[in-house]
């Protein structure tokens, strides 16, 4: 049993291969939807509204506002490790590769494309402008980045972080697919015998319950 991080810069396919990847895996595939399906049982409404805005100078100030951030945050990171002690997912997205680095059964992974190529692949695919398409990548970079370094006090572009970094502009997304399932099944050949392992996360029984009930299993596979 394994867990993929894969953390994208918008526009770089990075949504596409992740859930290619759990497919052919046959893994869990978590995105923000499903987290934030189960943030909402705990009356957490609105988490992708509030990672999807970026404060303003004087929302910096307002103690209520960062509290709810920070208590919503918190929140987020117990349902990613519970998601994690689950075991065979694929999370995309919500910074989780800045949860379980060290992790040995854990694969980091980053796809990133040039801006000026995402800002292209954008534009065809959602039929839209060239000042449209950049706004749009401009904006979803400057949340990611922000949202990391405010949180978890890590530059998003730093790269120590990843076991496996691809370019979308020079390895094609079917390609990288292939790349990243070959990668976990080597990992899992390996045994995953060598602590620590996602295993070991400590998990409120009630929230792991509800992670699985999510996840549409009958019990926690180890």
């Amino acid at each position: 049993m394994a867990v993929i991080t894969v953390s994208r810069k918008l526009g770089s396919g990075g949504d596409y291969i992740a859930k290619e990847v759990a497919d052919i895996l046959g893994y869990h595939y978590v995105d923000k939807e499903f987290i934030g399906a189960v943030l909402d049982q705990y009356g957490l409404v609105g988490f992708d509204e509030e990672y999807n805005s970026i404060p303003s100078f004087w929302e910096k100030f307002n103690a209520q506002k960062e509290e709810r951030r920070e208590m919503m945050v918190a929140m987020l990171n117990r349902v990613m490790r519970a998601v994690a002690h689950h075991g065979n997912v694929v999370i995309q997205g919500r910074s989780g590769f800045s949860l379980f680095e060290g992790y040995t059964d854990v694969l980091n992974v980053r796809i990133q494309a040039p801006f000026s190529f995402r800002v292209e692949r954008l534009m065809k695919r959602e039929k839209i402008t060239h000042d449209e398409a950049e706004a749009i990548v401009k904006q979803g970079d400057e949340v990611r980045a922000t949202f990391i370094k405010s949180f978890y006090n890590i530059q998003w572009d730093t790269y120590t972080a990843f076991d496996v970094l691809i370019n979308t502009s020079k390895v094609p997304p079917e390609m990288a697919v292939k790349w990243l399932v070959e990668a976990v099944k080597e990992l899992e050949r390996k045994g995953l015998n060598e602590e620590p392992t996602t295993a070991s996360i400590q998990v409120d029984p009630i929230l792991a319950a509800a992670v699985s009930k999510a996840l549409k299993c009958d019990t926690l596979h180890r």
